[in-house]
């Protein structure tokens, strides 16, 4: 190869490289995590895999009768509704497999939850144009709050659920209705929930207002504020 073809094929690579850099690097912020190639790691920064879903949550598990339950959404909403466990369950029923991240290290893949995706209450409380948050407010004590903005929760995979792997979702884990977030730790899934509140700013929840980070995202190994 003569000088002058070596420093072109040098040139060359030296493009490509970063080009292809680039285009991981878009993939990931476009995405929010590792998906540019087959090969891409499962694991978030700082996670292990574990074999079970582990059970933490504050207080104990409350008692919860599906025959007394009621689910609310109120706030900034044209249509504010109030259900029962049997008007829930005719929702429109999704089913997801995803990964769930502990903010304490430790990643359950391939999880398959059933439940209805957040969209479809969206759909049915007709926000106003106000709001662009929403705060999960759910049963025991001590009351246990978490909030997102409403952006990230109308992804697909973002269910509340009351199913786990065909079967109904076992109280320790959050039963009988859960909120579901794959992208964010598992913090902002809550357990055991009863209203959504759609506001015009975020409120911070339980963990959030204790120095956790209310981004909560596992692929920039965000855990605290």
């Amino acid at each position: 190869m003569n000088p002058t073809s070596r420093r072109r094929f040098i040139r060359y690579g030296i493009v490509s490289a970063v080009v292809a850099a680039l285009g991981v690097v878009s993939a990931y912020s476009l995405t929010g995590r590792h998906e540019s190639s087959p090969s891409a790691p499962r694991l978030p920064p700082g996670q292990y895999e574990s074999s079970t879903l582990q059970v933490l949550h504050v207080g104990g598990v409350p008692a919860i009768n599906t025959a007394d339950w009621v689910f609310e959404v109120y706030g900034e909403v044209k249509n504010p509704l109030k259900m029962n466990w049997d008007q829930f369950l005719k929702l429109p029923k999704t089913t997801d497999v995803s990964d769930f991240h502990c903010v304490t290290g430790w990643t359950k893949l391939d999880n398959r939850w059933e439940g209805v995706r957040f969209e479809e209450i969206v759909k049915l409380a007709h926000l106003t144009a106000k709001a662009k948050f929403a705060t999960i407010e759910c049963y025991g004590e001590p009351f246990y709050t978490t909030s997102l903005p409403l952006e990230g929760l109308l992804r697909d995979d973002v269910l509340f659920a009351y199913g786990l792997n065909g079967e109904p979702l076992a109280p320790h884990h959050g039963g009988p209705l859960r909120l579901v977030v794959p992208e964010k730790y598992a913090y902002k899934s809550a357990k055991w929930v009863r209203r959504v509140k759609f506001t015009e700013r975020q409120e911070l929840g339980f963990w959030e207002s204790g120095g956790y980070s209310n981004t909560a995202d596992p692929w920039t190994d965000d855990r605290y504020g």
